[in-house]
């Protein structure tokens, strides 16, 4: 599925191009943004590899990864990175991520994130499962993917090496049988 475009009445999601090269790296150059994620912050070179890897993965056949911008409807500002990707080793399974500017922190917007990504998953790709790990010690992170609908499942112990240190990690799940149909 190629191009995504999904939204609701404040964000978007949209495929990424090279000229977001700046927006993602106030992202995942951030060490705010960055502290709860799996990997230190990245350098200006890095998202510019990652965002070439991810406008690649876009147009593969099939596509089993979604890396969408996330943005601001109203102006067009990149505000985050969202993403969504299959699983080969499980049936209709997929695994989401997502991270926001800190600006953007604490006004909803990670819900609706979230929300589009479970969207993307059972609407358009009619997946049976879909999962996000977090870090223990973020609360936002838990609160947002418990209001968008999706459980607290389990821990998977030492599952992140950060720093030189092992954490765990908390994983949230939701079935395609407790995804509400939605109106767009």
């Amino acid at each position: 599925m190629y191009p995504v475009s999904r939204h609701v009445q404040r964000l978007e999601l949209r495929e990424f191009t090279t000229a977001d090269a700046d927006a993602v790296f106030a992202i995942y150059g951030s060490r705010e943004a960055t502290e709860h994620l799996s990997f230190e912050p990245r350098s200006r070179d890095e998202v510019g590899q990652i965002l070439e890897r991810s406008i690649a993965s876009a147009t593969a056949e099939p596509r089993t990864e979604y890396a969408l911008a996330v943005v601001e409807r109203d102006g067009g500002e990149l505000i985050g990175f969202a993403r969504l990707a299959t699983d080969p080793h499980q049936q209709r399974a997929a695994t989401i991520g997502f991270a926001l500017r800190p600006d953007r922190w604490g006004v909803g917007y990670g819900v609706e994130t979230v929300r589009l990504l479970l969207g993307l998953g059972f609407n358009d790709l009619n997946l049976h499962r879909i999962w996000g790990a977090r870090s223990p010690l973020n609360a936002a992170s838990a609160k947002t993917m418990l209001t968008a609908g999706m459980s607290e499942d389990y821990t998977i112990r030492e599952h992140i090496q950060k720093n030189g240190v092992w954490r765990d990690s908390v994983v949230h799940t939701i079935l395609e049988r407790e995804w509400p149909e939605e109106p767009s």
